[in-house]
């Protein structure tokens, strides 16, 4: 269990080193939509926001896996994992996210559906404008949060190696 901890406190920091790449490039391709006359460039900021929730929430399942030992299943699972992840489970784990962190995550998840079910072309510029401007402070506290979980779980490897 001390491997698990200890790799899954690395790729916890890998996962949030990756989420700033992609809030970077969802920005870089908001300024690039207003300078430019090409609304590709809107395409580029509806992928980035649904990757940045799709990669959060392959790193939700991960942890899910192999601290909590469960996923949720059925329709609403992606909803559950978020739940799941906002919640303590006691003698196993503290929660990964608080209630702010969740109401931010929130709007990214229901998003990542949207995008992946609507053409791009028909998503509202000025929503993707908010959403990516809200990406950032979004980034600030899952950083915040995630590296607290990781180092928790490096203390829990440190602690059953000794």
């Amino acid at each position: 269990m001390m491997k698990d901890f200890a790799r899954l406190a690395k790729r916890i920091r890998t996962a949030v080193d990756d989420l700033e790449n992609v809030v970077a490039r969802c920005e870089k391709a908001l300024a690039r939509s207003k300078t430019s006359a090409d609304d590709l460039y809107l395409d580029s900021v509806a992928l980035n926001l649904e990757g940045f929730y799709s990669g959060l929430e392959r790193l939700l399942q991960l942890i899910a896996t192999t601290i909590d030992g469960k996923l949720p299943h059925g329709a609403e699972w992606h909803k559950e994992l978020l739940d799941q992840m906002c919640t303590e489970i006691p003698g196993v784990r503290p929660a990964v996210f608080s209630e702010k962190a969740k109401a931010m995550l929130e709007t990214y998840r229901s998003l990542r559906h949207v995008v992946r079910v609507i053409y791009t072309f028909k998503l509202e510029p000025e929503k993707l404008e908010e959403h990516t401007r809200a990406l950032r402070p979004t980034l600030i506290v899952v950083r915040q949060e995630l590296g607290a979980f990781a180092t928790l779980l490096e203390q829990r490897a440190r602690d059953t190696a000794e």
